[in-house]
Order: C-alpha cells, then structure tokens, then sequence
C-alpha cells in the first residue's frame, strides 16, 4: 500500500515534466492548436490566445529540434492536495542558448485518490536568471 501511493505520488512529478516539456515542443513547432489544447481553458481566454500567439511569433521561441529540459522549478511539486503556482521552466535545443519561461499550474487531487495537472499559461521568455 505505502509504495503504491509513494508511485502515485512521484508520477505526478513526471506528469508535470511531461506537459511542460510538450507545451514548449509545440511552440517550437509554431503548432498553435496543440499549444491551445495543452493549456487549459485557454481557447476561451483571449489573454491566454493572445500570448500563445505571441509566443509563437517571437523567433527566439523558434527553433529546429527537440526541446531539453534544463531546469524545473515547480512551487507545486510535491504538493499533497490542490495547489496552483508558476513553474519556472528552463529549457533549450541543443546547440542553441536557453529560454526561461513561466508555466501556471494547477493540480488538483491527492495521492490516494489521483492527482491531475492542468497547464494554464505560458509567459513570454524572461531572464535566464529571472524568477517567475
């Protein structure tokens, strides 16, 4: 039973990780449906279809290959209930220089009966050294 909810429990940090990461592959891509399926709510919020739309104008969020994580800083991590926060994603493609970037999430749950993450926006780029 205690490693069952100890699997549970840490999937969810791959969840997170998983979502993120596609999130910015589709916006590498300039893949604006999947980036808009990927965030929750966001086809109804013209803020959030504003940014996406931004984001993939911009020519630093462009690029050729797949996107590597380079560091996660989720304030949700590890949460054991619902909790909401900015992660601060670092990422890049091989051979180019990182972005930085703000992920809202919300996780909803417990361990015991399922946790769920919902990405609700993404941020322009910010500093390397910027927090969210």
């Amino acid at each position: 039973m205690i490693s069952g909810f100890l699997a549970r429990f840490l999937t969810v940090e791959n969840l997170e990780r998983d979502d993120d990461l596609a999130l910015v592959q589709a916006q590498i891509e300039g893949r604006a449906n999947v980036m808009l399926d990927k965030l929750s709510g966001c086809r109804s919020s013209p803020a959030c279809v504003a940014q996406v739309r931004a984001n993939l104008s911009n020519p630093r969020l462009r690029r050729a290959g797949t996107a590597k994580v380079l560091s996660l800083e989720s304030p949700t991590a590890y949460a054991l209930d619902g909790a909401s926060g900015r992660t601060r994603l670092a990422w890049t493609v091989l051979g180019t220089l990182p972005v930085v970037q703000c992920i809202t999430v919300k996780r909803t749950g417990n361990p015991l009966t399922g946790v769920s993450v919902a990405l609700l926006s993404i941020s322009a780029p910010i500093e390397n050294e910027g927090s969210c």
